[in-house]
């Protein structure tokens, strides 16, 4: 038997644009249709409702214009109303073809919201399907509300299956409205109907509000149904829809019944290009395509694999365009290292490896993640801090910086076994230690170098909470030399290059 194809529509521009927060201009709507359709392959997108504004209307009217010459039309939709014709009027003039009808799905919605009876309601609807047919616009219908329909008026849902099924419409759309239904419950309900109803084409559209939305849509698929509702990055109103991504890859990976026409190694782009046109922050553990999700953090993991890939699992990351890798931090060990160095070029024999990962360990305290661009920085503040013997320590300091006071410091110097403290103000922090260390050296009756140029640099490409690298460059006897300082605060990183500058001048 041959494979069974499954429909993916994607109605990030629709329902997405519903989570809390987020709108989408004409021209982001534009490219990510463009996106949906083209680079990932999804077989329809709904991209907004009807009768919103006239930036919603702007929108449609571009994508349209877009799709008509690509051949496009038919898999644009938009959500509608029963409201006697003014969607389809709207529709008409945005130049949308598919109309996705609102229409109630369970008895207590049209009961309570409506005011009507079942009768009522489907002649409404018919007259709206009628009305769209009649101006060329093909029509799916959604159940609002039919998983609590299913629950609590099942004989209402299939009097309404029963006249929607004589009706000129392509699809029907049911919705688990408010993310109630349990994957059971999915697989009963969506059984029933598609059981009953063999000849109808019904599409599943799922909420995350229990966060069980992939398993939802999971057992919708073992029960028959012919096409799902997906968001990038699980967007959508309250605890969002069904994500596009995950739902993808479980399909591929557990189901080999199915059949889906969506570009797996464009997942990763097209949902980093959503999180940054709608500011809405996928988290660094969301599955398939947030930040951590192919990182390695722990040493025996990055052990494992280079043991014949002991820690990999069907995932890999280069199905969705994305590389494994290894974090550095207080839990590295060498073998997570040694990943990183390989992808830089670099090695070192296994003492300086050793330094180095005890290094990493003693910055992981106090930064949670080293990253592979910190680590030129961090060996190199290694082998350099081998370079002299320490004979001069700073063993103590307190910066202090107050609105309306000076900087102060107070430091204490262990030299040749003798501690000495002072304290000092400054124009800044370290210009406050500078002074208590030249009152230092002034009571010992020693010469403190000329302090020519201070630069501070973090690793290209890194965050706002990157390694500093503090480069100091001191005049002594005439002669430049420079010393380098490596911390996560940049007080720090000048205070660790001084006290190398002291025993260099110490030697």
């Amino acid at each position: 038997m041959g494979k069974r194809k499954i429909e993916i529509m994607d109605t990030t521009l629709r329902d997405g644009e519903q989570t809390s927060g987020v709108s989408f201009s004409a021209a982001e709507k534009l490219t990510i249709a463009q996106l949906l359709l083209e680079e990932l392959h999804v077989d329809r997108i709904e991209i907004a409702s009807a009768r919103v504004s006239e930036g919603e209307f702007e929108g449609v009217k571009g994508i349209m214009t877009w799709a008509e010459t690509k051949g496009y039309a038919n898999k644009i939709e938009v959500l509608t109303f029963v409201d006697k014709g003014l969607s389809i009027e709207w529709m008409k003039k945005s130049g949308a073809k598919v109309q996705n009808l609102l229409t109630k799905g369970s008895l207590n919605h049209l009961t309570h919201q409506l005011k009507k009876t079942p009768e009522q309601h489907f002649e409404e609807i018919s007259e709206s399907i009628a009305l769209a047919h009649k101006n060329g616009i093909e029509t799916n219908v959604y159940l609002e509300d039919w998983s609590n329909g299913m629950r609590n008026s099942p004989e209402y849902v299939y009097q309404y299956l029963d006249f929607i099924s004589t009706q000129p419409v392509k699809r029907i759309l049911l919705p688990d409205t408010l993310g109630v239904l349990i994957p059971s419950e999915t697989f009963e309900f969506i059984s029933k109907i598609t059981q009953k109803y063999p000849d109808i084409h019904f599409d599943f559209h799922a909420h995350n509000d229990y966060d069980l939305s992939v398993a939802n849509v999971m057992e919708a698929l073992k029960a028959g149904i012919h096409g799902l509702h997906v968001t990038v990055n699980g967007m959508g109103e309250r605890a969002g829809n069904a994500p596009l991504a995950s739902t993808i890859a479980v399909i591929n990976d557990f189901m080999p019944e199915i059949e889906i026409g969506v570009k797996e190694t464009s997942l990763y782009s097209v949902s980093k290009l959503v999180e940054t046109f709608t500011g809405y922050r996928i988290p660094a553990n969301k599955p398939i395509v947030g930040d951590n999700v192919f990182t390695q953090t722990a040493g025996i993991h990055a052990d494992g694999d280079n043991k014949n890939n002991l820690y990999f699992n069907d995932l890999l990351p280069e199905r969705f365009g994305r590389k494994r890798k290894y974090a550095l931090g207080k839990t590295s060990g060498k073998a997570n290292i040694e990943k990183n160095l390989q992808e830089l070029g670099l090695q070192l024999n296994q003492e300086d490896l050793k330094l180095v990962t005890q290094r990493i360990i003693e910055l992981g305290d106090k930064k949670e993640t080293v990253t592979k661009e910190d680590l030129p920085y961090i060996i190199s503040d290694v082998l350099d801090s081998h370079t002299y013997q320490e004979k001069i320590t700073v063993e103590s300091y307190l910066l202090s910086h107050a609105k309306g006071m000076r900087p102060s410091t107070t430091i204490c110097l262990k030299i040749d076994g003798q501690i000495i403290e002072e304290h000092a103000q400054g124009d800044g922090q370290f210009d406050a230690f500078m002074n208590a260390l030249a009152k230092v050296y002034k009571t010992k009756k020693m010469t403190l170098p000329k302090l020519v140029d201070y630069a501070v640099r973090i690793p290209p490409g890194s965050s706002s909470d990157a390694l500093c690298e503090t480069i100091i460059t001191w005049l002594n006897d005439g002669k430049e030399f420079k010393t380098r300082g490596l911390d996560s605060d940049q007080t720090v990183a000048a205070i660790i290059a001084t006290q190398k500058m002291l025993n260099v001048v110490a030697v």
